[in-house]
């Protein structure tokens, strides 16, 4: 031990140690009582405020992690309510999606159909206005075969073949070798 500490202990030249005076340690020792006096006054005056709010802080980060945590939760199960929904929108979309397939190739069928149909009509049109024009055609040239065997006739004769009962042999003639050839 220090020999500074044994000699506060020891006897002075007034015989014996006293508390009151300052430089026989008397200072140390009433540091010592007025800090323990003092301590409980302290310990309330500032360490329960500070205890209390330490305890204040422990609580708003307990209630913090609570929120936190609930906060986390919901937001997993939104995160799972969305997952769910955006499934059920991929799924909607994937049916529309089919279902405007499907209705794309039921037209595309349609306007097949409908332009097959169309153009067979035309090609009948075009075979009928072709038979009437050959028709016409077979027509013209039969009234001209007639007017040139009637005229021949009339040559062959001597005389004019022009009337409505010359024209009518020659055509029925003419006819008769259409009927043989076909």
């Amino acid at each position: 031990m220090n020999m500074q500490y044994l000699l506060l202990f020891a006897p002075g030249e007034g015989g014996g140690f006293n508390p009151l005076d300052l430089h026989q340690g008397g200072n140390m020792l009433w540091t010592w009582v007025i800090f323990l006096l003092s301590l409980p006054f302290a310990w309330k005056m500032v360490m329960g405020p500070i205890t209390r709010a330490l305890e204040e802080r422990d609580e708003r980060a307990n209630e913090s992690i609570h929120a936190a945590e609930k906060a986390s939760k919901e937001a997993q199960e939104a995160r799972a309510e969305v997952e769910i929904k955006l499934g059920e929108a991929q799924a909607s979309a994937a049916e529309m999606l089919s279902e405007a397939r499907e209705r794309a190739e039921g037209r595309e069928r349609e306007i097949i159909d409908t332009a097959r149909k169309e153009a067979e009509a035309m090609i009948e049109r075009a075979r009928a206005d072709i038979e009437a024009e050959r028709e016409k055609a077979l027509v013209a040239i039969r009234d001209e075969v007639v007017d040139l065997a009637v005229g021949a006739a009339g040559q062959v004769l001597g005389r004019k073949a022009d009337s409505d009962d010359d024209r009518r042999l020659a055509a029925d003639v003419v006819s008769a070798t259409k009927g043989a050839d076909a």
